[in-house]
C-alpha cells in the first residue's frame, strides 16, 4: 500500500487551501473513481481531501429560473428529484443510465464530471498511456479500439470520456462554477473537458487546487422537450458505445382552418425552433454536435433532415480498426431522438 495523508474538510475555504499547498492532493467525494485508480496503482496522490462533510449537498431553484445542484448532490438523488424529472428529462435519464444503484447512491455531481477513461489501456500499468504516463506513447493506436473516439481525437490519445451525466449536462448548457486560491470562476461545461491535443494527462482545464462546488443549469423554455438514449453492449452497467443527447424546441404550424365546403388542411411539418446535442461515447470529452445543431435550426423536422445534420457532424470522423461502426451508430441514434422528440412534441400541442 501507498502512504497518503488524510484530511477532512471543514469548510470549502480550507479545503482549497489543504489541496492548493500540496502539488500532489486530490480531492475525495464519493470515491467511486479515485479510489479505484488508486488501488490500481494508476495515481497516488500524496494527500486526499475529504469534502463529503462540506455544505455542498443541495439542489436549489434561483430567483431566475437556474437551478443550481451543489457539487456533493448524489446521482441518485439528483436523478428522483422533482424539478430534475419534471424540467430536465434528458439529465434523470442519463443518470439512471449510467453505473449502477450502489454506485449511483455513493457518486457525486462534482466527481461525475472528472471521472477519468475507461479505457483498458489507461487502466492497465503494464502498457504504455500517455494520459498515465505523458510521452510514453498510446498503446491503443495499435491494440483493441472498439470503444475509442472518432471524434476530436489526436496522435497521443484516441480514449473517451465514460460520463453519461455530463453528455447530458451539455447538451443542457450548463454552467460549472469552481473556486480556488484566486476566487470563484464559472465554466460553460462544454468547455470545462479538453480534447487530447498533446496533453492527454489534463482532462479539464481546472487547475490544481480548484473546487467544483456547484452546476447550474438555465432554465429551458417551457416547449423544449429533451431526451437521453444510450446504446452500450449489454442492458446494464456498461458504458457507451455512443450516447446522444438533445433538447429540441418546436415551432408546430396552426391548422390553416376551414374555406367555405373545404375542409381544413393539415399543418404542415413542424419547424425547429432550437436544437442543442450532444453525444457520449465518441470524443476525448462530452461532443456537443454544433454542426448538426446549425444545420437543423430553422429546417423542418423531418427524418432527412435529422439524417443530413447527423452526417453534417459526422463528416470529420476518423475511424481505427474496430470502431467504424460508431459512425453509423451515431448517426442512426441521432436520427432515433430526434424523431421520437418530435413526434411527442407534436402530441402534446395536439392536446392543448
Amino acid at each position: 500500500m501507498i502512504p497518503f495523508d488524510y484530511r477532512r474538510a471543514i469548510d470549502v475555504d480550507s479545503a482549497v487551501a489543504a489541496a492548493t499547498a500540496n502539488p500532489r492532493a486530490a480531492y475525495l467525494g464519493g470515491g467511486t473513481n479515485v479510489v479505484d485508480h488508486m488501488k490500481l496503482g494508476i495515481t497516488g496522490p500524496g494527500m486526499l481531501v475529504d469534502i463529503t462533510g462540506l455544505p455542498l449537498d443541495e439542489i436549489k431553484e434561483l430567483p431566475d429560473g437556474r437551478l443550481r445542484i451543489g457539487a456533493t448532490v448524489r446521482n441518485s438523488d439528483l436523478a428522483a428529484d422533482p424539478l430534475i424529472r419534471r424540467r430536465y428529462p434528458v439529465l434523470s435519464q442519463a443518470l439512471l443510465a449510467g453505473a449502477s444503484g450502489q454506485l449511483r447512491n455513493l457518486a457525486t455531481t462534482g466527481g461525475n464530471l472528472l471521472q477519468r477513461t475507461r479505457c483498458v489501456y489507461f487502466q492497465n500499468v503494464t502498457t504504455p498511456c500517455n494520459k498515465r504516463e505523458p510521452g510514453s506513447g498510446c498503446s491503443a493506436l495499435e491494440g483493441y479500439t472498439r470503444y475509442h473516439a472518432i471524434l476530436g481525437a489526436s496522435a497521443d490519445c484516441v480514449a473517451v470520456h465514460p460520463s453519461d451525466m455530463a453528455v447530458a449536462m451539455a447538451a443542457l448548457d450548463a454552467v460549472v462554477v469552481v473556486t480556488g486560491v484566486h476566487g470563484e470562476r464559472s465554466i460553460p461545461l462544454r468547455d470545462f473537458h479538453r480534447l487530447p491535443g498533446r496533453e492527454p494527462e489534463r482532462d479539464t482545464v481546472l487547475d490544481h487546487g480548484e473546487l467544483i462546488i456547484a452546476v447550474e443549469l438555465p432554465a429551458l423554455p417551457a416547449r423544449a422537450r429533451s431526451s437521453y438514449r444510450k446504446v452500450r453492449d449489454r442492458a446494464s452497467y456498461a458504458f457507451a458505445l455512443v450516447s446522444v443527447a438533445a433538447v429540441l424546441e418546436l415551432e408546430i404550424p396552426e391548422n390553416r382552418g376551414t374555406v367555405g365546403a373545404h375542409p381544413a388542411q393539415p399543418p404542415g411539418p413542424a419547424l425547429i425552433k432550437d436544437i442543442r446535442l450532444a453525444l457520449g461515447g465518441v470524443a476525448h470529452k462530452p461532443w456537443r454536435a454544433s454542426r448538426a445543431e446549425e444545420f437543423l435550426r430553422g429546417k423542418e423536422a423531418v427524418e432527412e433532415n435529422f439524417r443530413r445534420a447527423a452526417e453534417e457532424e459526422l463528416d470529420s470522423a476518423a475511424t481505427l480498426r474496430d470502431n467504424a461502426f460508431k459512425v453509423p451508430m451515431s448517426r442512426n441514434t441521432i436520427v432515433a431522438v430526434l424523431r421520437d422528440l418530435t413526434a411527442a412534441q407534436a402530441g402534446k400541442e395536439q392536446q392543448r
